[in-house]
Parts: C-alpha cells; sequence; structure tokens
C-alpha cells in the first residue's frame, strides 16, 4: 500500500516590496506549503512579523531558499536564524535548511564571521546546501521536490520550481533580466510568482517590467502568473494591462498576506 502524495501548494505572500519603506508592502518574501512542509522563498526585512500574521512560529519553517544575497532578500537571515535559538532552542523540532545558489555556504561563512555563534543552531539543528553553478540543481524530500536553475541578475542568482508530489507546480523566479532558464524552468507550471519591478516605460536592467514578465509567462505556458517585487513607481499604474499584452492568462498582482491554494 503506498501513501497518498499531494499534489496542492500553499502559497501566501509575506513580501510583495523592495528595498524602498513601504507602510503596505515588505520587502521580498513568500511563504509555501506542500505536504508537512513549509517553506520559505526569501527573507527580507519584515518578514518575521509577516509570517506571525500569517499565523506560522519562524520554528515552523522547515526550508528557507535564497535566491540571492540581496539585502531585500536576506535581510532577516541572521534574525531568523537567532529566532530559532530564544527564547527556547526545543521549540525546533527538525533541523532548519536553508538553501542558496553558488556561493552560498561562503556567503554563510562570512555572515557567521559577524555574529558568531549568535547564528549557529546546534546539533545539526542548521542544514546548509548549495546549488551547483551553471546547470539545474535538484533538491527532494518525502512529498515534493525542489528544482533551481541560475538566472540573469547577480552571479548567484537561482529561481526555483516547487512540485508538490506528482502533482501542483509553483516557480518563483526571484531578481532577473529576461532569462531563457526562468522560462524552461517555468514550463508548464501551475503558478509562475513572477518579480515586475518597474513599469514597462520604465525599464532597469536586471530586473523585469510586467510585459516582458507576460513575455516568460506565455512562452513557458504557465497556466496563472503572479506579478510582485514592486517599487513605488508601480503603484500608479496598471500592471496587469501591461502584462496582458503578452500573456493571456490570468494575471494577479501580489499584496502581502495575498493566500492562494495552488493545485493540478
Amino acid at each position: 500500500m503506498t501513501r497518498d502524495r499531494t499534489t496542492a501548494i500553499g502559497v501566501t505572500v509575506l513580501g510583495s516590496g523592495t528595498c524602498v519603506p513601504s507602510l503596505t508592502r515588505s520587502a521580498c518574501a513568500l511563504l509555501m506549503t506542500a505536504g508537512t512542509s513549509k517553506l520559505m522563498f526569501d527573507v527580507g526585512p519584515g518578514s518575521m512579523r509577516r509570517l506571525l500574521e500569517a499565523g506560522v512560529r519562524v520554528q515552523e519553517i522547515s526550508h528557507l531558499c535564497v535566491t540571492h544575497f540581496h539585502p531585500d532578500h536576506t535581510g532577516e537571515l541572521a534574525p531568523l536564524i537567532f529566532a530559532n535559538k530564544y527564547p527556547d532552542a526545543s521549540l525546533r523540532r527538525e533541523p532548519l535548511t536553508i538553501l542558496g545558489g553558488p556561493g552560498f555556504i561562503d556567503f554563510m561563512t562570512r555572515l557567521e564571521g559577524v555574529y558568531g555563534h549568535w547564528i549557529r543552531l546546534e546539533g545539526g539543528a542548521l542544514e546548509l546546501f548549495e546549488a551547483a553553478a551553471g546547470e539545474r540543481w535538484h533538491y527532494a524530500a518525502d512529498d515534493w521536490r525542489l528544482e533551481t536553475m541560475p538566472v540573469r541578475h547577480n552571479p548567484e542568482s537561482v529561481a526555483y520550481r516547487l512540485t508538490a508530489g506528482d502533482g501542483a507546480a509553483v516557480v518563483y523566479s526571484g531578481d532577473t533580466d529576461y532569462s531563457e532558464n526562468l522560462v524552461a524552468l517555468a514550463r508548464d507550471a501551475d503558478l509562475l510568482i513572477c518579480e515586475a519591478a518597474r513599469p514597462d516605460e520604465h525599464p532597469v536592467a536586471g530586473h523585469l517590467t510586467p510585459s516582458m514578465a507576460g513575455r516568460m509567462a506565455a512562452e513557458a505556458g504557465a497556466r496563472r502568473l503572479m506579478l510582485t517585487h514592486f517599487y513605488p513607481d508601480c503603484e500608479d499604474v496598471d500592471l496587469a494591462a501591461q502584462c496582458r499584452r503578452t500573456y493571456d492568462g490570468p494575471v494577479i498582482l501580489a499584496r502581502d498576506l495575498m493566500h492562494l491554494e495552488v493545485s493540478r
């Protein structure tokens, strides 16, 4: 008799903003649930407060997936580890696994050089994994799996695809310019969560606009597209209309604490 494998993924937006302080948008972070696991993707400033607002304690996070090292994506990495130590380290029931792109182990070594034992979890309670450079990389758990591919932003930048069992698939771009790798990773995904940092009329190298994100979603055949990572000049623009210039599927504009259930 085989155990049923989950085919759904819960997605909660913890931060839909950027490095620019905002009362409504925290910096980059997502929460996804698959099976019994709770995974965070990026951990920008404000993430832990949003996590609590979503009803989840830091000790419940099983995996943290870092797309790249910019502070708006990693600003609460050290505080999150520190929060797992106090007031009671025994509140964590399983190791915290943190994954990142090429150079991630060195990044963590340097971070520990600043904070020392304050961000060291004892007894094997912290596990680190680094994606191989320049290629598709895989990580598997009992009832879900992750795949990463490099994208065009920083040397260490990777996008993630989370697949629950043999079912639903959600892809998170992190920060990127147009990327053939992201199109490949997002092939037939049920949801592509893609940055659209600036409106079409204000493109910036290393980032996407809504129509660029829509183009990649269309090329990938993604069933739904969520735009996120909005700078302030996005707030007064019809981002969905710009996205529909290149993508005719459902378009969702992320906001903090928005929740979706994604199933196949």
